[in-house]
């Protein structure tokens, strides 16, 4: 699978994709010199050069412009929601990575076209727990 990270999918995640997804050719918009591009040509250009693009503009489907040229791509549409901060940042991002694997691996058994959203961390969960060894220690923690 060839995939296409927009540019609005954040670099540094480029190296941890490739990381991921070993076997797999993963390229940044930037790094092909496509930055700024709009979503049209991007697309257009993209067509045979990748299988599947990964995106968080799902704005792309409210223009009928832009739907028919992700139409003619061919390309599989992959997008993730995306929360605003660095903690929405941070949840993105592990939901890509957790999700991408599995995406990658359902998409090569397809023979046309798809759309795909990753779903999102929801923030309301908490990601941790935090104890005081003192007050409340782990069994065998203290002798």
């Amino acid at each position: 699978m060839r995939l296409l990270l927009d540019e609005d999918v954040p670099q540094p995640l480029l190296f941890l994709l490739k990381h991921l997804l070993r076997g797999h050719a993963v390229e940044h918009v930037s790094s092909l010199g496509w930055k700024g591009k709009k979503d049209a040509p991007l697309f257009r250009d993209a067509k045979g050069r990748f299988d599947a693009i990964l995106t968080n503009n799902i704005r792309q489907f409210n223009d009928p412009a832009e739907c028919r040229a992700i139409q003619r791509s061919g390309l599989h549409h992959i997008s993730y929601e995306l929360a605003d901060g660095l903690d929405g940042l941070a949840m993105a991002s592990a939901a890509i990575c957790a999700g991408i694997r599995s995406v990658i691996a359902a998409l090569e058994g397809e023979s046309g076209q798809r759309i795909v959203r990753i779903h999102g961390i929801a923030s309301s969960r908490r990601r941790f727990d935090l104890t005081n060894p003192a007050t409340d220690p782990p069994s065998g923690y203290w002798p």
